[in-house]
């Protein structure tokens, strides 16, 4: 598909005209996109916000005048159940989590709480609410652990060790248990490392590259540079969460599928970067750290059964994808450069898609 007629593809507008859904983590980096498709298709959107977040893609981009926000936290039961309730909320799409694997290993309390407490929160709140018909869960490819098989497919074992890598598992199970105990109608998507205009998570290597490059500094690699990835661009996933509520309100069999969304194509940490550097044109070197810790080492992901069983298929290429983040990027940084610097993982409060 050529790229310049896929990001008018906003979904089926009319099941989307005036329907009620309900955005946590709409703050974050798939968050943003998933709310400007969602109104492009004309649907009513009601977002959840715990922290103000003015270089989000909502703000940024005056999105956040065109919903109805509520500030609150994914870990208020109450405050989740009022929203679902007084907003007739029909659709769910929890995208809200913390998504920094190094914050995880440094504060995993915190981690667990939203990951896990603010999932089953809101599974139990959405199950005291007749109106709600799809929702749409957010886990991870870091759900699975550390796979010795590879590709990860939706059979593999829900393994993870570290604690980031634990929310996600807890909150992927707890997402079936409500759908096989209680027939809430919940999916999971398991996807790769985001990636897209948006991100403002500086220590991830595609934004970090780019803005090292936009000073004209070497970038820096954390790890070893070996770690491979599946990587999937953000508008990719926007539009892949809001094929899966429409296949799940015309297949109500599809509650407790949990599905991998993914390009299925193998990059390196060290290959990203080589990447980015050629597609900005710079003859920097990375700078190589090896530090990185509790993160698994080769991750990638099957996606034949949403191919197979929901019709679905990627937008755009790597390289695509690729060229669109950095001209946001460019845009971002070109507009900052003479304003106040913007503070390190400023969106982590309510990030979507983990990373």
């Amino acid at each position: 598909m050529d790229a310049n007629h896929n990001s008018d593809e906003c979904g089926n507008s009319s099941f989307w005209r005036d329907r009620r859904v309900f955005v946590t983590g709409g703050t974050g980096l798939v968050g943003g996109w998933l709310i400007r498709r969602l109104l492009d298709a004309g649907a009513d959107v009601v977002c959840l916000i715990r922290d103000w977040t003015p270089f989000a893609e909502i703000v940024q981009n005056d999105l956040i005048k065109h919903v109805t926000v509520v500030r609150g936290d994914i870990c208020d039961q109450e405050c989740l159940e009022r929203i679902l309730g007084e907003h007739e909320i029909e659709t769910v799409m929890h995208l809200a989590a913390q998504t920094i694997v190094g914050i995880a290993n440094r504060n995993p309390v915190s981690t667990f709480e939203a990951n896990i407490g603010g999932t089953w929160k809101l599974l139990e709140a959405c199950r005291r609410s007749p109106l709600v018909k799809q929702i749409v869960m957010a886990s991870s490819d870091k759900a699975y652990g550390d796979a010795e098989v590879l590709p990860y497919t939706e059979e593999t074992a829900l393994a993870g060790m570290h604690p980031y890598d634990v929310s996600k598992s807890c909150g992927d199970l707890i997402a079936q248990t409500y759908a096989n105990t209680y027939g809430s109608p919940v999916c999971v998507t398991r996807c790769g490392n985001f990636y897209g205009g948006g991100d403002l998570n500086w220590n991830r290597i595609i934004p970090g590259t780019i803005r090292s490059v936009y000073r004209g500094e070497a970038p820096v690699i954390r790890s070893d540079g070996s770690f491979v990835r599946d990587y999937f661009y953000v508008e990719d996933g926007a539009a892949a969460y809001m094929h899966l509520a429409e296949q799940m309100a015309a297949r109500p069999e599809l509650a407790g599928e949990a599905f991998n969304l993914s390009t299925e194509i193998q990059v390196s940490v060290l290959e990203v970067v080589n990447c980015v550097l050629s597609a900005m044109g710079s003859s920097l070197r990375p700078v190589v750290l090896g530090q990185a810790s509790n993160e698994i080492k080769h991750q990638y992901l099957d996606a034949t059964k949403a191919r197979e069983m929901l019709g679905w298929q990627p937008l755009f290429s790597f390289e695509q994808g690729l060229q669109r983040t950095i001209q946001w990027y460019s845009n971002f940084l070109n507009q900052n450069a003479t304003k106040r610097p913007v503070r390190e993982n400023m969106s982590v409060a309510a990030a979507g898609k983990a990373a």
